[in-house]
Order: structure tokens, then sequence, then C-alpha cells
């Protein structure tokens, strides 16, 4: 990240400013986009809020020199997250799927930040694959490998009314890149209320909310992907399954049948480069930023309204006390 993108929402500390953090768990090669992503997304979702973002990486993640040298200024470990005055946290998920998370190498040092976040935030975020990693800790729901992987955009749909989704439309796009899911029927008698769900039944975003503790908000989709992303992944299979004879999968509900029908050809006909082309220069057919600007706009709003109120109360209490 540039220092210029690094400043897309400010820098440095105000205590009138919504302080959120990113807890970055994406490889060396998704690091940077995942970091603007986010950012960006933010950005456009702040609106008249000043929000400022900072960045940590968790020590136990393995990185190269390159990575660890750019990073260097810009990132601070993830044990410094209890020091920094945050009001909000974002943590993306992992690289690796585990059957059993609890084997990641990261487990340990990722459940004793999710164990401060109860506490220490108002508000904390899971993305990805921390969602169930998150959720395996806090109430023992294991996540469950689906037969196909869930790779495009889908609709989420709202299945009850809550302050996160205000002025949320009733169906919103979503995009999704997983291979696993949470059972609901676990997540509802643990005690998690499940906003929005896809329309082939599968929980998409899910909150748990305990008197006294940090609000956590659960999005298995990522609304942070920029219009290309799906894309690139898409390419990054396609690299890596001709290499062990496999066609990847195109992402659903994501290009037009027109373009469908071209890449379906070119596949059959010519090389990966005239198929990389027809894939970097299709736009989706679907737009979810407005929904995740909205989305995300209403949970920063959740956040600086109840850090108003914890100002407003110790306000009241030292005047009481002088």
């Amino acid at each position: 990240m540039s220092r210029a993108e690094q400043f897309l929402l400010g820098s440095g500390y105000s205590s009138a400013a919504v302080q959120v953090g990113l807890l970055n768990n994406m490889p060396d090669a998704a690091l940077r986009a995942t970091e603007l992503q986010f950012a960006r997304l933010l950005k456009a979702a702040s609106g008249h809020l000043d929000v400022r973002l900072r960045l940590f990486s968790l020590a136990s993640l393995t990185r190269s020199d390159d990575t660890r040298t750019r990073m260097a200024g810009f990132y601070d470990e993830a044990a410094f997250l209890p020091e920094a005055g945050l009001d909000a946290l974002i943590v993306t998920g992992f690289a690796q799927d585990e059957a059993d998370l609890r084997s990641h190498p990261c487990w340990q040092e990722f459940t004793q930040l999710v164990d401060w976040a109860e506490t220490g935030t108002i508000s904390t975020l899971f993305s990805g694959l921390s969602a169930p990693a998150a959720v395996l800790h806090l109430d023992g729901i294991a996540h469950r490998k689906l037969d196909e992987p869930l790779f495009g955009i889908y609709a989420g749909r709202r299945t009850e009314d809550d302050p996160l989704l205000f002025n949320c439309a009733a169906q919103m796009p979503v995009p999704h890149a997983r291979r696993h899911d949470l059972p609901e029927d676990a997540l509802g008698a643990a005690g998690y209320r499940v906003l929005t769900r896809l329309e082939n039944g599968q929980v998409d975003c899910f909150v748990r909310e305990i008197a006294g503790r940090s609000r956590f908000v659960f999005l298995q989709g990522h609304p942070e992907y920029e219009p290309g992303t799906l894309a690139r992944l898409h390419l990054q299979e396609m690299e890596q399954g001709q290499k062990r004879g496999l066609r990847a999968r195109l992402p659903e509900h994501y290009f037009d049948r027109a373009t469908e029908d071209r890449l379906a050809q070119l596949a059959k006909d010519s090389g990966l480069n005239g198929y990389r082309d027809v894939v970097t220069n299709a736009l989706p057919r679907q737009v979810w930023q407005p929904h995740a600007a909205r989305l995300f706009g209403n949970w920063l709003t959740l956040v600086a309204a109840a850090k108003a109120r914890r100002i407003a109360t110790k306000a009241v209490a030292t005047r009481r006390r002088a």
C-alpha cells in the first residue's frame, strides 16, 4: 500500500474519529489487494464520519522477506491490538481451508484475539473463513465442507430486520468464494441471529449479541470484492487447473451469457492467452458495491453511535464525581 493509499481514511488518533483495525490474514499474493478493497469500501461507506484505519497482521503467519519489508511502517503486529484504542475491528479469512481449523498454525494467536475483541471492541466483523473459525472457537460449531465450491455472485435475502440492514434492499447481491458452510440450526441454538440467507438456503450474514460484549458480525461472503476480483480468482484457478489437466468452473451469475459462450469456445480452441483477454475485459453483470457500502455504512454508524454513548456516559460519571 502506498502512503497515499494508506491515508484513504485519514491517519493518526482522534478521540472523535471511529478507529477501525484491519487484521489482514491473507497470504502475500492477496495482502495488498485485500487492504485496498477494505480501505476503499470503508471510504465509500464512511459518509460524514471520520474513520481512521490501522493495519495489523498475525505474527504467526508465514511471510516472505519482501512482504515483511513492504509491510514495515504500515502494519503492526496483532499483539498491539489491545493498546491501539480501536472502536471496531475487521478480521479477514485465512488462505488454508483445513478440515479442522484448530490445526491452523495461527489458531492460538487468532483465538486469543477473538477473546480480546469480545470486550475490547464495540463491534468486530469477521469475513470469509475467519467467520467459521471464530464460531468454532466461541461455541464449538464446526463448519462443513460443501460438495461444490460456492463461487460467484449470489443473492442474500433478508430474513429479519436489524439496524445493520437499515435502508438495505430485501435482496442484495454479494460475491462468495468458499468451500464451506455453517449449519443454521446449530447457529440458532447457540444464540446467533441469521440476517441474510442465500437462495440455496445457506447462511450469508449473521450476528452474535451478548449484553456487555462486542457485537460480532459474520460475513461468509465478500462484499469488499472489487468488480474484477472473481475474474482474477477464476484465472488463477484456470492456470492451476491446466497444470493438473483440470478445467476450472466459471463464477456463477457473474458473466453474461454471451461471454460465457465465448469462454466455453475459447477453452476448447485456444490457449489461455485469448481466454485471459476475454475474462480480463469482461464486466460482471451484477453490481454489489452500493449494497456493500450501505451495509458497511450502517456498521460504522452503529459503532459511532455506541462510542458517542460511551463518551457521554463517562462524562456524566466524571461530573458526578467532581
